[in-house]
């Protein structure tokens, strides 16, 4: 077949690159209301507890190996481990653990997971600062939160721009536009001029990473944690006077005209400063893709309801088309495969009333009954219905049908997580690696780390203690 060369691309697309670069550079600290500043800290830990939570998963085990073959220097620690790596290093592995258990934070309007590639950089970069010589040089946790909220911003507004077409392209969104994200917050971190944050920005926009293909293994994490890498050493560059193009990221072929068809710059600068994507991040109280969220929610309400896997003849579950399209494996074989089933969140559902990692475990997937329990599931497409809502009828035994219809679901912008919520999510992923008493501490290090003069203290208490 023939290749179209034909250019389709708008040349007169405004200077995206140096707007953001402006931004990242010279918005002032803590230029946003408390609301924000909380959201930030609610981001912060929720990203910290996925994290710590999936330290030992054999993902990290393997990232980890990988690494040491490069005999890194102690720079930066892996949260929930007692190993020390160079920065680079400990921005991809902590990005990687932050969404192994696809339990971290979800940008709803984009299905962009955020603070991974964001706070992973951020976090690693600044530790490694925190100790440096030059005092000028030193990351305060004030400093910590500014870059979260504003590296949010980038990848969140860069996405708004492009979504859908771009994530229908099959372009993981998170790790293409996190790496922006993370090049803008790390930037930031060592207080890159305009002309050197514009050039961050611009090495980072030649390193889109993730593909959709990869979900359910291993490298969905990864993307999150490549993007953190990436970012953070695209910052490190720039930072020494390497260049890039000053319309990466707009140009006819520059980054967002190469990966999308949509573009809408007024996505980008309307109310740039002003507006803070950070204020719509929502929290996970399930470990799996968003999507399923509100059939393990309806499902759990069946349950609620008094109904049992015993009396089912079927469940009939009705979902928009993009479910099935992102979570439509009615036979996982694995708890990475599960997180993409909507048919196990409705087993999980309505056997445990919830679905946190365990219940995605590789042990539960395999179960001879939650295999029997979702082949009773039986799902149709109803694009009437919202992707975040869900329409559930448990279809009994002996005749009777219970309806249950979710139209937000926990976690959502319309029935978030609490701060107490988010505090046990985080107990129940870190209490098995730092102990209940390091875990009470590392959360309330958390809540006071815009106040910390460094990060020093916190990620003492992120890591075992060394025996």
């Amino acid at each position: 077949m023939a290749r179209n060369t034909q250019v389709t691309a708008d040349h007169n697309a405004p200077g995206i690159t140096q707007i953001l670069a402006k931004y990242v550079a010279t918005h002032p600290s803590k230029g946003w209301s408390d609301a924000v500043d909380h959201e930030a800290h609610r981001t912060f830990m929720n990203w910290l507890g996925c994290a710590v939570g999936a330290a030992h998963h054999e993902a990290a085990d393997a990232a980890l190996a990988a690494v040491n073959m490069l005999q890194p220097a102690p720079q930066a620690s892996v949260l929930g481990r007692t190993e020390k790596v160079d920065m680079v290093s400990a921005a991809l592995i902590n990005g990687i653990t932050s969404h192994t258990f696809d339990f971290d934070d979800t940008h709803l309007k984009t299905i962009i997971h955020p603070a991974g590639p964001v706070a992973s950089a951020v976090l690693a970069m600044a530790e490694h600062l925190g100790s440096h010589v030059d005092e000028t040089l030193r990351v305060s946790g004030r400093e910590v939160i500014d870059a979260l909220v504003i590296g949010i911003d980038v990848s969140c507004r860069v996405g708004n721009a492009m979504y859908p077409d771009h994530y229908d392209r099959g372009w993981h969104i998170t790790g293409s536009t996190g790496t922006l994200g993370a090049a803008a917050a790390c930037a930031r971190l060592l207080k890159l001029d305009v002309q050197q944050t514009a050039m961050a920005l611009g090495i980072a926009a030649s390193q889109p990473i993730g593909m959709r293909e990869q979900f359910g293994t291993m490298t969905k994490p990864f993307h999150p944690g490549g993007a953190a890498r990436a970012g953070l050493m695209s910052a490190l560059l720039a930072s020494k006077g390497f260049t890039a193009s000053p319309k990466a990221l707009e140009a006819p072929r520059g980054m967002m005209q190469t990966v999308s068809t949509k573009n809408d710059w007024h996505e980008i600068t309307h109310e740039l400063g002003e507006r803070f994507e950070i204020s719509f991040n929502s929290y996970k109280p399930f470990a799996c893709g968003i999507v399923i969220h509100p059939s393990i929610d309806a499902c759990a309400q069946l349950r609620l309801q008094g109904v049992t896997p015993e009396q089912i003849d079927r469940i009939e579950l009705k979902v928009h088309s993009l479910v099935l399209e992102l979570t439509g494996k009615k036979e996982p074989q694995d708890g990475l495969q599960a997180k993409f089933s909507v048919y196990h969140g409705c087993a999980a559902g309505l056997t445990f009333g919830y679905a946190a990692e365990d219940e995605f475990s590789s042990a539960v997937v395999t179960r001879p009954d939650m295999v029997a329990l979702r082949r009773k599931v039986l799902a149709t497409v109803d694009d009437s219905i919202d992707e975040a809502s869900a329409d559930v009828t448990a279809v009994l035994l002996d005749g009777r049908r219970v309806h249950v219809f979710v139209e937000h679901a926990i976690g959502s912008l319309k029935n978030p997580m609490s701060d107490t919520q988010l505090e046990a999510k985080f107990q129940g992923m870190s209490d098995a690696i730092l102990g209940a008493g390091r875990t009470s501490d590392l959360i309330n290090a958390c809540w006071g780390i815009g106040n910390a003069a460094n990060v020093k203290a916190l990620v003492a208490l992120a890591v075992p203690e060394r025996k």
